[in-house]
């Protein structure tokens, strides 16, 4: 096991201790998880992890214990820096074997140059990365287990906050213990680590610990173990009153020759420098130059330090032997260490600005001379750091810029835009800008940088850097100038399409405008448009002129299949394998989407073959969720399940499941739901959360958390998946069919609520907007829903004016949305079905468009939707009466038990409701005996009493049981009877007292 370093004095803290050592046992025993560790700075955290290694040591050495802190340049782009210190330390005990654990290590090199060559960039190079650091930390932990520490998060960088919740997300049943640290008082508004924090918080086995000062006590007994003498009463109150009991201010008070005797600072930066000014000025002097190098987590290379004091070897030594004695530095394996962050950053803001200027140029130099100095993973990020506090605007230039690259290189993308916006931000100011980014100029510099902000997951960002590009360009050109233009619309174009910007496809027609067909990311393009096109039918590729010449083919109009062929077309020309393959899912998308089953089923598979042939699982993967997809939509569910588990099982293998299999989970999900398989459902639900999904799947995924709980009838779960929801407003991201099914989603809990208001303002606004006729499935799903909001607002007598409008916006959205095999087909009759009901009387016309909708529901495995149908047929049914009514008994039962089968209590309450009404039997009903009923009374008149105790009239009494106001009537004389009672109202009155209202 190794250790976290020399712990000073420690006091106190003992429960916190024993938290984190039971943690590490239940971890070490295979239940993964992670403690988070938060407090002002020098409130102790490091001093506790440092006796929780020593005792964890101590209990019999089981295990591993490794650390990596996160560096405060992590702020100038240094990625992955805890991580890779963690994985080096691991390479240096483990050696070759971790590399081969993790699935041969392909991707490792980009963050230990020491085991080769980094691989050539792939489509899925992130996501691997993050799963064979996954596979080596689960190599590591062995049998014993693991204890992986990550000291400062406040200052980690973009990467790797995305790589500590993946870990956090995929260890699961792994005996690994990650343990992570931060400043509290650092955290401002804006800070990102404010809002991960939560996020974490919330997922299961991750614990949270929270650090506050020490005791009075404490604080007494930690100046007593320094100074070897107990302080007075008088002495002790006064050393809390100063220090806060924070354990930094009461060492560094303790520390003071007079103690508390003579005058002590007041603020805490003067109380810190107290022991600088204590040495002489050679001393002092190395301090204040150590703090200017000391960027990488507050240590400093000793040959670096030399090279820049330029002191002879033995005053240089002694130098650093005053600091080291009076605690203000600690020795290292290759240097030096501040005793605490906040003692460096004293020291280095203490200097005046031109010492500051000339020592960050001597150490950014001094790295030019020794780059062999630091590893090699924190040269140009340091150097970037160096140059710019210095001033020296080309070098700093340089630096961002090299820094770029290696963070493109390890695929750290948030890292890597900030680095090359420093270098945009200097571009001006450099006269040779181009010669120091290997020939680039500013717009491709820009255009970079939007690519980067595009991966990192800023969209708006990579809007505005792709704007400023454009404004740079002519308009018109040469074909290098069209094609850099063109590149930076497509990119624009993705970028809104991310950022929910219907003015997208536009991009996209000015790009194709424009594209040479030869040039880089034309085929994407064309892939992007053929999708567009397909979500939004309102958009007509015949709008671009030259488009045509471009794909080749006739002169009629163009489809989306051919605008995916050509997309395929340009891919082969382009020799761009993985291109090829998305761009063949593509074509299989489209032909699917104009009713070519089997031709989207060749070219799907097809797709597939040849990812799984290039090794590009993330592409494979995604193509089998794509082929599912279409599965499902046309009632092939079991086939689309089987292709979905395949998926999740080959992903597996290659130890890529949290890479590639989230879209596979959230399908499955989809499919169980409307299986009415809700287990299933909410099983791959939970099942695609722990797989770190994208900010669209995690929407779909809550989505269906929401309509699965609404399903079971738990509103506690509903509104608690509602809450997770993102705010949005209906239509925002109209070609985004999981936002249509999170609308359908919210606007079915208002109605169930009994929210008709909510419900008819959903519907109002999202059917006002065009584009609801893209992705007939979802589309008919969401007016299935808002048919049913109309029917229980008409139904309420609530707002009849919104509700005629949602009514017409209804049936003018269903003329436009086509049919789309036989799932749609059912949907459309059941659309049919309950606008007649809500348009009212009579009864006979409704339940014949209900018992159509059963006969296109029969066939198919969606028994959610089945037993809907077939209970609205059953009320209708009855509602008609004469030879109809006698189909109501076995529609009726077949209902219940499909409700039942399902665990869809609403339902199953809904039929046994009509059965009551209706004077049905249903068989295997509630498991007890009804109770006797009191005074006498028969089944019919206790269920005309229930009706009397919500105060409807004889004419209500008699809708609601199926029966003439004339029967109810008799009904209602016959209780007044046996319940002697005057009038309606007290038998109202009494059925409330007897609980039958």
């Amino acid at each position: 096991m190794s250790s976290l370093g020399t712990a000073p004095v420690f006091v106190g803290r003992a429960d916190d201790v024993d938290r984190l050592l039971a943690h590490a046992r239940s971890s070490r025993g295979g239940r993964a998880g992670a403690v988070l560790v938060g407090g002002e700075a020098g409130v102790g955290k490091s001093r506790l992890l440092a006796e929780f290694g020593a005792r964890l040591e101590a209990e019999g050495g089981r295990g591993r214990l490794v650390a990596g802190g996160c560096l405060e340049l992590g702020v100038d782009g240094l990625p992955f820096a805890p991580f890779v210190a963690v994985l080096r330390q691991l390479l240096r005990e483990l050696g070759p074997a971790m590399a081969e654990a993790a699935g041969g290590g392909s991707e490792l090199p980009r963050l230990l140059p020491e085991l080769g060559p980094p691989p050539d960039e792939r489509r899925s190079a992130r996501g691997l990365l993050f799963q064979q650091i996954l596979l080596a930390l689960v190599h590591a932990a062995g049998d014993d287990g693991l204890t992986l520490v990550l000291e400062d998060l406040h200052w980690a960088d973009a990467s790797t906050r995305d790589l500590l919740v993946f870990l956090v997300r995929s260890l699961d049943g792994v005996p690994v213990q990650l343990v992570a640290t931060f400043r509290t008082d650092e955290l401002h508004r804006d800070h990102p680590l404010r809002r991960l924090l939560p996020e974490l918080e919330r997922l299961p086995h991750v614990d949270r610990i929270d650090l506050h000062p020490l005791t009075a006590e404490e604080s007494a007994r930690l100046a007593a173990s320094i100074r070897g003498t107990e302080p007075s009463p008088a002495q002790a109150a006064a050393l809390h009153a100063r220090s806060q009991g924070n354990p930094l201010f009461v060492e560094s008070l303790a520390e003071q020759p007079g103690f508390l005797d003579s005058p002590v600072p007041d603020r805490p930066r003067e109380l810190l420098l107290a022991p600088l000014h204590r040495l002489d000025e050679r001393a002092a002097d190395v301090v204040r130059t150590a703090a200017v190098g000391a960027v990488s987590g507050g240590q400093v290379e000793h040959e670096l330090l030399a090279r820049v004091c330029e002191l002879p070897h033995a005053e240089l030594d002694g130098a650093l032997r005053s600091a080291v004695d009076a605690n203000i530095l600690r020795v290292t394996e290759t240097g030096y260490r501040f005793r605490h962050a906040l003692l460096r950053e004293a020291v280095h803001d203490d200097l005046l600005p031109g010492r500051h200027t000339r020592l960050h140029l001597c150490f950014a130099e001094a790295l030019d001379a020794l780059p062999e100095a630091v590893p090699s993973h924190r040269l140009a990020a340091e150097q970037a750091h160096h140059f710019h506090a210095a001033h020296d605007l080309p070098r700093a230039l340089s630096a961002a810029w090299w820094a770029a690259v290696y963070a493109g290189e390890k695929l750290a993308h948030a890292e890597e835009q900030r680095m090359l916006e420093r270098v945009l931000e200097l571009w001006d100011r450099v006269p040779d800008a181009a010669d120091r980014t290997r020939g680039r100029d500013r717009v491709e510099v820009l255009g970079l940088a939007a690519a980067a902000a595009l991966e990192s997951g800023d969209p708006k960002r990579a809007i505005e850097l792709c704007n400023e590009g454009l404004a740079e360009l002519p308009e018109s050109g040469d074909e290098a100038v069209t094609g850099r233009r063109a590149l930076l619309l497509r990119r624009r174009a993705q970028a809104r399409f991310d950022a929910a910007d219907n003015t997208a496809m536009e991009d996209l027609f000015a790009a194709l405008e424009i594209y040479p067909p030869e040039a880089p990311g034309f085929s994407m393009a064309l892939s992007m448009l053929a999708r567009g096109c397909m979500r939004d039918p309102h958009l007509d590729p015949g709008d671009l002129p030259s488009l045509r010449r471009l794909i080749g083919g006739g002169d009629g109009p163009i489809t989306q299949v051919e605008l995916a062929e050509g997309a395929l077309k340009g891919a082969v020309a382009a020799g761009d394998r993985c291109a090829e393959a998305e761009a063949m899912t593509t074509v299989g998308s489209a032909l699917f989407d104009a009713g070519d089953f089997e031709g989207g089923r060749s070219a799907m598979e097809a797709a597939s073959a040849l990812a799984r042939e290039l090794g590009e699982a993330a592409i494979e993967a995604n193509t089998r969720a794509v082929y599912a997809h279409f599965l499902r939509e046309i009632g092939l569910h079991t086939e689309a399940v089987e292709v979905l588990k395949d998926t999740i099982v080959r992903t597996r293998g290659l130890g890529m499941i949290s890479v590639s299999a989230p879209f596979a989970a959230a399908n499955l999900a989809e499919t169980y739901a409307e299986m009415g398989d809700l287990d299933a459902t909410e099983r791959w639900i939970r099942e695609g959360m722990t797989l770190t999904p994208s900010p669209k799947l995690l929407l779909f995924l809550n989505s269906e958390s929401l309509n699965a709980a609404l399903a079971r009838g738990d509103l506690e779960a509903a509104r608690e998946a509602y809450a997770r929801l993102p705010a949005f407003g209906p239509g925002t991201q109209r070609q985004l069919n999981i936002v249509q099914i999170a609308i359908g989603a919210r606007a079915e809990l208002h109605r169930v609520e009994g929210d008709h208001a909510a419900a008819l303002e959903i519907a109002r606004e999202t059917l006002r907007r065009e584009g609801l006729a893209g992705a007939p499935g979802y589309c008919w799903q969401l007016l299935d829903r808002f048919a049913d909001v109309v029917r229980s607002a008409s139904a309420a007598g609530a707002f009849p004016a919104e509700t005629a409008e949602v009514r017409a916006l209804i049936d003018a959205s269903a003329q436009a949305v086509r049919t789309r095999g036989p799932v749609t087909e059912a949907r459309r009759a059941t659309v049919a079905a309950r606008l007649a009901v809500a348009d009212g009387p009579p009864a006979e016309e409704a339940a014949g468009l209900w018992d159509r909708a059963v006969e296109l529901w029969r066939p198919l495995p969606m028994r959610l939707n089945l037993a809907d149908a077939l209970l609205n047929a059953a009320e209708q049914a009855v509602a008609a009466g004469g030879e109809r009514r006698a189909g109501a008994p076995g529609a009726l039962r077949e209902a219940a038990e499909l409700a039942e089968a399902c665990g869809a209590g609403p339902l199953r309450r809904r039929a046994e409701d009509l059965a009551r009404r209706a004077g049905v039997a249903l068989d295997g009903g509630a498991g007890t005996a009804p109770p006797p009923l009191p005074r006498g009374l028969t089944r019919r008149e206790a269920e005309v009493v229930r009706l009397l105790g919500r105060g409807l009239t004889n004419a209500e009494i008699a809708q609601e049981l199926f029966i003439t106001p004339k029967t109810a009537s008799v009904h209602v004389s016959n209780i007044l009877s046996k319940l002697d009672v005057p009038n309606r109202a007290a038998a109202g009155a009494r059925a409330r007292e007897l609980g039958m209202a």
